[in-house]
């Protein structure tokens, strides 16, 4: 399986509480981001079988501006998993579920997702990486075993910027 990793785009002010949190849209800029972002995946010649988005409303507008960018249609599913106070344990149980030849888009937060990358990229006890994810930034992942902690490679890291010019420059 891939996995593409996308950190949601720029959101409002954080809110003091937990309910105002989740609701926070992305900016006007943060939306313009992500839908270049979203066209550079369309250049790269990027296709999804899914995109799993945390229910959170800056990652559900970033997963909705790709899928509409993309033409996916309805694909999204929410994932409660996905959230800032999402388990692991569960999350990676449900990605175990999904078929093997899926390659699946998920949308969600930090540090959740750089934990989740450093989890499924790290090989043994003494080797760690320690991967913050810009917003609009996408980490490819190639999914080789199916365990607790599901296994891969890392395919790829794209920052925000690069996949911005890659949209400007129209590269196919």
């Amino acid at each position: 399986m891939d996995l593409f990793i996308l950190r949601h785009g720029e959101a409002g002010e954080r809110s003091s509480s937990l309910a105002g949190d989740r609701k926070r849209p992305l900016t006007s800029s943060g939306k313009l981001e992500i839908s270049e972002i979203a066209k550079a995946l369309k250049i790269i010649g990027l296709k999804f079988d899914m995109v799993i988005t945390s229910p959170l409303k800056r990652a559900y507008d970033t997963a909705t501006i790709v899928s509409e960018v993309l033409k996916i249609g309805n694909k999204v599913q929410v994932w409660k998993e996905l959230t800032p106070e999402g388990q692991k344990t569960e999350l990676y149980r449900k990605i175990s579920e999904l078929k093997e030849e899926y390659v699946v888009l998920m949308v969600g937060h930090q540090p959740l997702l750089g934990e989740m990358t450093n989890d499924m990229i790290q090989r043994g006890k003494s080797s760690s990486c320690n991967l913050l994810l810009k917003k609009g930034g996408l980490v490819r992942i190639r999914l080789k075993t199916r365990s607790s902690v599901p296994k891969g490679e890392l395919r790829w890291l794209l920052t925000p910027g690069i996949l911005k010019s890659i949209c400007k420059k129209g590269v196919k």
